[in-house]
């Protein structure tokens, strides 16, 4: 298959709809035979149901066990849902405007696992001295699930390099922290009863609400903190709690014999959702007295914390002329894939300002001095010899 143009493959790519509704088994096909060139390896990591698949690509030599020669692209195929009536276009056709690409996707990310695919494509036809490998997942926006199952599945002696660019809308600025997410459930059960007759009954709601001062009082605890890497968040440089979602009760005349809260937790790098999970399960008991309450385990995006010495990072940096740490306050694959030792950072083309949003766009001049960077890139870390 001819190589398309960066703007013509970002095309093809957006015309899938791959909000988490539906399985992103089509687009893998597509991107599976559009790269089934000689040289280029690819794997499918499926998910537990089979329905979705994460893309493990490789191009070059085989890596040795523990090298970290080379360099992985990453990039997640899922995205966010288009139902917003503020669409202009097809929100899955790419529209060309004078200066931008419009479409669902065009910013986070498909407009970079276009890049990253053209990479791949490129080179399988070079003398590599080492690997290009690409990594694209699954239900990122559900929760970075396809990068918590691909570590927890790939097979350790199929050795990947450690080097990697997670291609997160950054504007093109080298980001090398993030924040972690993470969520728990709360629950309350009662007993349920006409509310004409409240004695037969035992309202649930009554001791979530107190559950939500405690939390309150947790939450500007936590802004009171102080954290080593909290000057790189100086919007928010703590951990951040939200009372996200509070469902309960049936009828205006029911007493409810139910009511679940979930919070979210943002930690900063550093630091797992463990201990604050404790904190805020005594700070719930101290609240409700001796209602009782379950708290669930703890669904956790890590978040990510890479050296500033690191040899990609510095390249990258010096590269672009960039001075100082840029952090960003979200979650994203490489919480997960840093804790099976890859080292990551986030570059990318786009604003994070107009992901997720309608007319969800990409500037062309930032998509097209992407693709040339990332050749740089590519061409110094698996041609030339490092």
């Amino acid at each position: 298959m001819l190589i398309l143009s960066d703007a013509d493959l970002l095309a093809r790519l957006v015309s899938f709809d791959t909000t988490s509704h539906n399985s992103n088994l089509p687009i893998a096909d597509f991107i599976c035979d559009y790269l089934d060139r000689p040289g280029v390896r690819i794997e499918r990591n499926f998910s537990p149901d089979g329905d979705k698949t994460n893309l493990i690509v490789t191009v070059g030599p085989e890596t040795d066990g523990g090298t970290r020669d080379g360099l992985m692209l990453s990039g997640h195929m899922d995205v966010v849902p288009a139902l917003e009536p503020d669409w202009h276009t097809d929100p899955f056709d790419l529209t060309e405007t004078d200066s931008a690409y419009v479409g669902r996707g065009a910013c986070d990310m498909k407009g970079f696992v276009a890049l990253a695919i053209n990479q791949a494509a490129r080179v399988h036809a070079m003398r590599l001295r080492h690997p290009l490998a690409l990594v694209l997942t699954y239900d990122e926006e559900l929760g970075t699930l396809g990068a918590r199952h691909f570590v927890s599945t790939w097979p350790e002696e199929q050795v990947l390099p450690r080097r990697s660019i997670i291609g997160e809308p950054t504007s093109l600025e080298v980001v090398r922290m993030h924040k972690g997410h993470a969520t728990v459930r709360l629950i309350f059960r009662g007993l349920s009863a006409h509310s004409g007759y409240p004695h037969l009954g035992r309202n649930a709601i009554e001791p979530a609400a107190q559950a939500v001062g405690g939390v309150a009082d947790l939450r500007r605890a936590l802004e009171r903190e102080a954290h080593p890497q909290g000057e790189y968040f100086p919007e928010v440089p703590f951990v951040a709690l939200n009372v996200a979602q509070i469902m309960g009760g049936a009828a205006v005349n029911i007493v409810p014999d139910q009511c679940i809260i979930d919070i979210g937790i943002r930690v900063l790098p550093g630091m797992t959702a463990g201990p604050i999970a404790e904190r805020l399960r005594l700070a719930i008991a101290a609240a409700v007295g001796n209602h009782e309450f379950e708290l669930g385990d703890i669904e956790e995006s890590p978040p990510m914390l890479l050296d500033e010495a690191n040899d990609l990072y510095t390249a990258l940096c010096q590269r672009l002329g960039q001075n100082g740490t840029v952090s960003a306050s979200y979650a994203t694959d490489a919480g997960w894939f840093q804790t099976a030792g890859f080292e990551c950072l986030l570059w990318g083309p786009g604003t994070i300002e107009v992901a997720h949003k309608p007319n969800e766009s990409i500037p062309k001049n930032e998509l097209a001095r992407a693709s040339e960077l990332l050749t740089g890139f590519v061409d110094q870390f698996c041609v030339e010899s490092i």
